[in-house]
């Protein structure tokens, strides 16, 4: 059994405990340094993608809000912020994430949990947003089947993802990115290469923008829309249970 986490998605469906375990294994080592890299390899950029996203979960009726893949709680942290009279919910599989954001929002319920077989009720949530956690998933339909189970009708769930680029520029852009530069900086800032090298393929391992929003529309949420950002080297998407 590897103990490195499985990049491609389908090849990872024969392993799914194998994966999930390794993943775990990598978030846990890679916990301290997270927040800076997300700094120094987006160069800033991911503060606006986060932006986008929480602009648009902002967009729900007001409600309970889950943070799915939650990591060091930037995205919460956020909601929290401009709803402070919600029940905000981060969900994360490692511990060392979570706690490594804790401080960041004190008023933010952070559970450890698996994004495929959530502790929650049916429909518990108004939104469900997710940043840069769906491409580790063991199973992405479980994971995308577990989400819409726990959104109310009308609620809404936004993804930003480093999915499979499409556009020629966009995998011009991943290509270097994902084989020179997030391996080299990523080993440099938290002494683990290969933690980076998993993240790099990864994403060449997943779905595209398009493909995930048909698995959105199989699961049932409708309508679903989504944009690249900053040349497509980032996307948001943003999907409705329906009412």
């Amino acid at each position: 059994m590897s103990s490195a986490p499985i990049a491609d998605l389908s090849a990872r469906r024969s392993e799914p405990d194998a994966h999930h375990a390794a993943a775990r294994g990598m978030f846990e080592r890679i916990a301290p340094t997270y927040d800076v890299l997300n700094r120094i390899l987006s160069a800033g950029t991911d503060r606006l993608w986060r932006a986008r996203a929480v602009a648009e979960v902002l967009r729900a009726p007001r409600g309970a809000v889950l943070d799915l893949c939650a990591g060091t709680l930037d995205l919460a942290a956020a909601i929290a912020e401009r709803r402070p009279l919600e029940r905000i919910v981060a969900v994360d599989f490692s511990p060392a994430m979570l706690a490594r954001g804790a401080h960041k929002a004190p008023r933010v319920e952070a559970i450890v949990a698996d994004a495929l077989h959530l502790p929650f009720d049916d429909r518990s949530f108004v939104a469900v947003v997710c940043g840069f956690g769906m491409r580790n998933l063991a199973d992405l339909t479980l994971g995308l089947r577990e989400v819409r189970r726990v959104l109310g009708p009308g609620g809404v769930f936004v993804t930003l993802e480093l999915f499979r680029p499409s556009r020629v520029a966009a995998r011009a852009l991943h290509r270097v990115y994902a084989s020179a530069l997030l391996p080299a900086i990523g080993g440099l800032v938290s002494g683990d290469t290969k933690a980076y090298e998993y993240l790099a393929r990864s994403m060449a391992g997943f779905v595209s923008r398009t493909e995930y929003e048909d698995a959105l529309r199989g699961t049932g949420f409708s309508p679903v829309r989504g944009v690249d950002l900053t040349l497509g080297v980032a996307s948001l998407v943003c999907a409705e249970a329906p009412a």
